[in-house]
């Protein structure tokens, strides 16, 4: 399919405005856990018991990054590693109780600004916005499970992280 004609002004527009939402989401979270981490355990949250190795291929981080994180993590309480029944050289993190609160907790301040911020619209606006988000889920690449689960690339397990099936990157 030959690429479309596109605004120049809509693609700074769009980036300056998720930017914008993107920090005061961020400015919403608990005050000492990062968004790399909160990033982190959401993925853990979603996909089950991973490898760092995993873990690293759904953040999109190198291997050592996601070490440091899941250590502080660990450290927190938030995550806890536990080695494989079939292969005890293998270890996975997994939420603790303690992590499934705290991303509850960030989730719930989270979605409540949303909504705050929601209810100052025009009920078009709100209708334009429900009417965009499935094109911007597709936009950054999130594809929802059978369990309607979804912001982010799906982990395929042991081979990292893939694109939908027909879709490719240009």
């Amino acid at each position: 399919m030959p690429p479309i004609a596109v605004d120049i002004d809509l693609a700074p527009r769009l980036r300056l405005a998720l930017t914008r939402l993107g920090r005061r989401l961020r400015q919403q979270s608990d005050g000492d856990v990062t968004a790399t981490m909160l990033s982190a355990l959401s993925s853990v949250d979603r996909l089950g018991p991973l490898t760092l190795g995993e873990l690293a291929g759904a953040e999109r981080v190198q291997p050592p990054t996601i070490t440091r994180v899941a250590g502080r993590l660990e450290e927190r309480g938030l995550v806890q590693r536990e080695v494989d029944e079939r292969d005890r050289r293998v270890t996975r993190v997994r939420l603790t109780g303690e992590g499934r609160r705290l991303l509850a907790r960030s989730r719930r301040r989270k979605d409540a600004y949303i909504a705050r911020r929601l209810r100052d619209l025009a009920p078009d606006d709100v209708a334009a916005l429900e009417r965009a988000l499935p094109i911007l889920e597709r936009l950054v690449g999130d594809d929802l499970d059978s369990a309607g689960r979804g912001w982010g690339p799906r982990l395929r397990r042991g081979g990292g992280v893939g694109a939908p099936p027909g879709r490719t990157t240009q």
